[in-house]
């Protein structure tokens, strides 16, 4: 059975430090004043050597590009995907949303650049993401298709010479108020009269400031505020052919391919930031409860707290193995179901909420304040069933999953 080998203890101890130090520090900052992630972010990569770790992955993944290497992750030398997962857990205990904004600047846009775009499109965006030089979005969901992301896209990209020309909206964009890179999906308007909902999807990348961009302030959320959320506009967009992901509209495992193989990876994800959630408020309910008296004696000598806490340790066991599964997995190589990564993130993200959701009731008022945290993971853990697909797409996702000839 795999588990976290001494290595790997050994960064989770040097993580805590780092996040203790650097970070807890800051939470109301984030919270309450509206400060960006980004900077206390470059200091992780930067205390942690993850920027030239980003420099050197950016590198084998050039490499392979070029030389045409399709090979599976477990003959590449990819990296230990176990490690990699350890900050998400980490940063997931004080701040699920400095985990989402991190994500889908290094994860989502940087991913389907590198994976999608011509050797010249990596060097020009991919690797400044990788390396968190600069910040990136991901836009795909639009104001009308969340759940429809792709079938019900109204971001159209109509051809114009050797340019296309974008129109559309997107929002729910992590990062959007402030990247510097936005990975765009569009529908091809090419004129001939096709079902808006079976037209090619198109892949672009834009730059901040491009003439007929724009970047909305960030949202006001109930919850991870150290992911900045904005819409994105784009009025008569002009983009040449260079910025077209691929520069062909008809990139191996581009457009539509792309996106659902992103929607898998996400979803199978989700169990790390699920797992720090619930270790978090699992470690902050037993301190509290031993420590919290009522009639003369600990609370944690009441039966109906012990009830809760040992609930909260089958959730904590349960989604601890779903991320090793997924693990031991991405080692070997072995791509996973549709079903499978869709019940790992239904499961982790109902966890997750019912744990936060049930270390405020251990901690009674006190739970109901910022002070105790407790409060602050509860409203972050609540967008996991509603961000990467909501639980009843879920439950869709998977039953089409398992039916489907």
């Amino acid at each position: 059975m795999y588990e976290w080998s001494e290595e790997h203890q050994a960064i989770i101890a040097v993580m805590r430090r780092f996040v203790d130090a650097e970070i807890r520090p800051q939470l109301d900052d984030i919270e309450h004043n509206g400060i960006p992630p980004y900077a206390v972010l470059r200091k992780m990569y930067d205390t942690f050597g993850l920027r030239e770790m980003g420099q050197e992955n950016f590198a084998r993944l050039l490499q392979r590009k070029i030389s045409g290497d399709d090979a599976p992750a477990s003959r590449r030398g990819g990296g230990d995907p176990a490690a990699q997962l350890i900050s998400t857990i980490e940063l997931c205990r004080v701040s699920p949303g400095m985990v989402t904004s991190l994500g889908v600047s290094t994860g989502l846009a940087a991913g389907t650049i590198n994976k999608l775009g011509t050797p010249a499109q990596m060097e020009r965006w991919g690797l400044d993401l990788m390396t968190l030089d600069k910040v990136g979005a991901w836009a795909i969901t639009e104001p009308d298709s969340g759940s429809d992301a792709l079938g019900g896209m109204r971001t159209s990209a109509q051809r114009d010479g050797d340019e296309y020309i974008i129109n559309g909206s997107k929002t729910w964009i992590t990062n959007g108020p402030f990247a510097d890179t936005i990975v765009l999906y569009a529908k091809l308007d090419d004129g001939s009269g096709e079902d808006f909902r079976n037209r090619k999807v198109l892949t672009f990348v834009l730059d901040s400031g491009m003439p007929g961009l724009e970047q909305s302030a960030p949202m006001r959320k109930m919850g991870q505020k150290a992911s900045p959320t904005g819409t994105l506009f784009m009025t008569d967009l002009r983009v040449g052919k260079d910025r077209l992901l691929g520069e062909t509209e008809d990139p191996k495992g581009g457009g539509r391919a792309s996106a659902k193989d992103n929607f898998v990876a996400e979803r199978a994800g989700m169990a790390a930031m699920a797992l720090g959630v619930i270790e978090e408020c699992l470690r902050l309910s037993i301190d509290y409860a031993k420590n919290r008296r009522l009639w003369e004696k600990p609370i944690s000598d009441y039966q109906l707290i012990q009830q809760k806490l040992a609930y909260m340790e089958v959730a904590r066991v349960n989604v601890q193995n779903m991320l090793f599964s997924y693990v031991e997995r991405s080692i070997n190589g072995a791509s996973m179901s549709m079903a499978e990564a869709s019940a790992i993130k239904l499961y982790s993200a109902q966890a997750a909420c019912q744990v936060a959701d049930e270390a405020i009731q251990i901690f009674g008022g006190n739970g109901y304040v910022s002070e105790y945290r407790v409060e602050q993971l509860s409203r972050d853990a609540r967008v996991f069933r509603i961000y990467a697909g909501t639980d009843e797409m879920q439950i869709v996702a998977i039953a089409r999953d398992l039916l489907k000839d």
